[in-house]
């Protein structure tokens, strides 16, 4: 074979063997992520769903696993723990019966406005019927719950940590963010300083809010006998103990909401402000159709990964209050908590798939929502 041929043969078997690698190149760079992921989250989601439907007893030398199919979720929903998870229903206001009507009046109106849009699947319309059935439920629930002589289960108080945390804190975030875009004295100091609150711990928030509240010994105390609340105690009382949980929330993550918005705020283009300025355009309506469909995409997920962050709440309330008094702030995180603290393993995990779930819907609503907004826009 001669020399030429004898390269050829060479180039032709260094071409199939760089061929192979880059065919396999991605696989293999690709596969190490996906055993990782496999072993840190799959894997742990699987043995929690056989958990959730099984019991686990501990015996002498291991335990024992026994299959219970559903029993767990029917405890939760129908059995022992119904009301410490669902709540007891009290005596309904006619207002409060006319929030439940306007809600589902809304919710119908969604539901019928998707569907008198063409083009739709079988799939999205059982989704959204299924969405807005249990959206429906669930404010029923807190209405009913909510009411005089009722009293709020897990899944109340932690609906009402979610909606209260993630308004305020978006609020205050944003109005923080657009007070820092304006040319103040002293707006670089206060950019640093409103972010200190998010550097702490929240165990060490949930202390520190303690020590606050404590109205006999705490550092506010001479300003709390002066104001004749001496011998109050906020955390005695249902409702003050959950503000106390909320307060110590939107404390520390106001300022994460804020460094995020206002990166969006000085990231957006000031062409169009400055022409609808030159038009005569006020500052509200401004706002209002330039600046914030502009950040729509970065609140979206701002919103999205703390409403996922608040659900999970569980330092604050178990610190603070150790969910009480009785069980006024315990969140759904810390029931399951407690319930693996008392070795309900199944209980819990039953408990934590709830979670998923209902964080998993609450997600996909708020994603739909805002994708149809943009739409719009």
């Amino acid at each position: 074979m001669s020399s030429t041929a004898r390269g050829n043969a060479m180039n032709s078997r260094t071409d199939k063997l760089r061929s192979y690698f880059d065919r396999w190149a991605g696989n293999a760079f690709l596969w190490p992520a996906v055993l990782v992921v496999l072993c840190l989250s799959i894997f742990p989601l699987v043995i929690s769903l056989y958990l959730s439907l099984s019991r686990l007893q501990f015996v002498p030398g291991g335990f024992k696993i026994t299959f219970v199919g559903l029993a767990n979720y029917r405890k939760l929903f129908f059995g022992s723990e119904q009301i410490h998870f669902l709540g007891l229903a009290g005596q309904t206001s006619p207002v409060g019966w006319l929030i439940f009507a306007a809600g589902l009046a809304a919710l119908t109106w969604g539901l019928v406005s998707y569907l008198r849009r063409g083009g739709r699947s079988v799939g999205g319309i059982v989704g959204r019927g299924l969405g807005t059935g249990i959206a429906a439920g669930l404010l029923l629930m807190l209405v009913r719950t909510l009411a005089p002589a009722g009293r709020p289960g897990t899944i109340s108080v932690t609906l009402i940590y979610v909606f209260v945390d993630l308004a305020i804190q978006y609020l205050l975030g944003l109005g923080l963010a657009l007070l820092c875009t304006q040319r103040l004295p002293g707006r670089r100091f206060f950019r640093v300083v409103f972010l200190l609150p998010m550097m702490i711990t929240p165990v060490g928030v949930a202390y520190m809010f303690r020590m606050l509240a404590d109205t006999t010994k705490g550092p506010l105390q001479p300003i709390w006998g002066a104001l004749g609340l001496y011998n109050t105690s906020w955390v005695n009382d249902p409702w003050g103990a959950r503000a106390a949980v909320m307060i110590g929330d939107i404390w520390q993550w106001t300022p994460f909401m804020f460094i995020v918005l206002l990166a969006a705020l000085e990231g957006q283009s000031v062409d169009q402000v400055e022409a609808a300025t030159v038009d005569g355009a006020s500052s509200w309506r401004v706002f209002w159709h330039i600046t914030l469909p502009e950040i729509l995409p970065v609140s979206t997920t701002l919103i999205l990964i703390r409403m996922i962050e608040a659900f999970k709440i569980v330092d604050l309330p178990n610190v603070l209050t150790n969910g009480g008094p009785g069980t006024a702030t315990e969140s759904l995180t810390l029931q399951a908590y407690i319930n693996w603290r008392t070795l309900d393993l199944g209980g819990s995990a039953a408990i934590a798939y709830v979670l998923l779930f209902l964080v998993t819907f609450m997600a996909l609503t708020l994603v739909n929502l805002i994708r149809r907004r943009v739409a719009e826009v």
